[in-house]
């Protein structure tokens, strides 16, 4: 009987509205026990005092690229990547090469993640064949074997009436669809976001209403349908109020944002670095804010990295042909720790909700609390350490990133999945 004994610890779990002085007892893979001053015999011990200790952080949205795209990250290197980052479980999507859209693929993602990764890998299927709108993916298949949402993420389903199918199918696996929503014919293959900025640069403008249009249709259709719709990399002041209405009249409707939207504005594209080239592009400081209430009062219910390694020759680039992504599952946690929660802007105990249990409540996962009896997926914070961005160190194949050399604080210290300590001082326990 193996166990895990962290002492003294500041015990932060939304799930149970707990923020208390604890230690926490791990036996065999579930929390056995919270509470003051546990002793345990043959228990691993480690003094947490000081630290933060909660449930393991889930990402929703990110790219492991495995299969097919090796060559900008693995299902090995990315979910070490996520358990540098304190993630616990990660639901990568399925543009692949080739997409995931059948239930082979599926099996070869979970199988891969078995044998090769180090977190919880939950599979997303594509919502149509070949990711390409013309004709529904197998959806009931791939959830029978374990897909937990589908997505075209990387296009939209351009086609309402083919929306709508994927929807009315998608009520038989009672999963939801992920919404990539990107009218591209408003876009017009532009670099950034469209305005007085991207007129000073010189870069084609990118409107929000490419996004905004998209996300009132695909309300429209949820409404249609009573489908569940779960919007993606929410970025314009105007989308997260149409979600926010939405959910007011109870469409089952729900929403993430990325780090990146919560922390930039455009103006961080001011130097052409192609690190800042995102999808949806950064918007501007109304926008920022605007996302950051609606995170705030639960319009948008979680943050999602959306993890898009790329290697260099992707990057080191013009800006309009480079890759769009940010590589973000090792800055995730300290960034908002920095920017949001030491400035006042978020409580320790709405990122922690926002970054375990609601993501783990909206896609149904085993996963976001430590109440006894729950997997112990653990990650523990170091609210005063401090250290700079090293992109070079990343355990991600990924070095693309707009934080590096910045100086961050409340980095993870200890990452423990299935009660076993996979990541400890930002080392990978192999």
């Amino acid at each position: 009987m193996s166990k895990l004994l962290l002492k003294g610890g500041r015990i932060v779990d939304p799930a149970q509205n707990i923020d208390i002085i604890a230690d926490l007892l791990v036996e065999d893979g579930k929390i056995a026990a919270v509470a003051e001053a546990i002793t345990a015999d043959a228990a691993a011990e480690k003094d947490v005092s000081g630290l933060i200790v909660a449930p393991g952080l889930v990402d929703i949205h990110c790219h492991l690229r495995e299969p097919g795209q090796e060559r900008k990250e693995t299902i090995a290197t990315g979910t070490r990547a996520a358990a540098a980052g304190g993630f616990t479980t990660v639901m990568p999507m399925p543009n692949t090469s080739p997409v995931a859209d059948n239930p082979a693929a599926i099996m070869y993602v979970k199988d891969r993640a078995k044998d090769t990764g180090v977190v919880h890998v939950y599979p997303i299927g594509a919502i149509t064949k070949g990711s390409n709108g013309k004709e529904l993916a197998e959806m009931s298949a791939m959830a029978e074997v374990g897909a937990r949402a589908f997505s075209d993420d990387g296009r939209p389903v351009a086609s309402s009436r083919m929306m709508r199918l994927a929807m009315e199918y998608s009520l038989i696996t009672k999963l939801p669809l992920i919404a990539h929503e990107e009218d591209l014919l408003l876009v017009d293959d532009g670099d950034m976001n469209e305005g007085y900025m991207s007129t000073v640069l010189g870069l084609k403008g990118n409107p929000k209403a490419a996004e905004e249009t998209m996300i009132a249709r695909d309300i429209i259709l949820a409404r249609l349908t009573g489908a569940r719709l779960h919007v993606a990399h929410v970025s314009t002041k105007h989308g997260a109020a149409m979600i926010r209405e939405a959910k007011e009249e109870g469409l089952k409707i729900t929403a993430e944002v990325t780090p990146h939207h919560l922390t930039l504005t455009e103006e961080a594209v001011k130097n052409y670095d192609t690190n800042t080239k995102v999808n949806p592009p950064l918007r501007t400081p109304e926008d920022v804010e605007a996302l950051l209430q609606a995170l705030k009062d639960g319009t948008i219910d979680c943050v999602a990295t959306d993890h898009a390694p790329h290697t260099i020759e992707d990057k080191v680039i013009e800006y309009h042909f480079a890759a769009n992504g940010i590589s973000g599952f090792e800055t995730a946690l300290p960034l908002l720790y920095t920017r949001l929660v030491k400035t006042g802007k978020l409580t320790l105990n709405q990122l922690i909700d926002s970054m375990s249990a609601a993501p783990a409540r909206i896609m149904n996962l085993p996963a976001g609390s430590l109440a006894v009896g729950c997997n112990a997926d653990i990650v523990v914070i170091d609210p005063a350490g401090e250290k700079a961005v090293d992109c070079e160190a990343f355990y991600s194949k990924g070095k693309n990133t707009p934080f590096d050399g910045e100086v961050l604080t409340g980095w993870p210290v200890l990452t423990v999945v299935d009660g076993v300590i996979v990541m400890e001082n930002g080392e990978i326990k192999e």
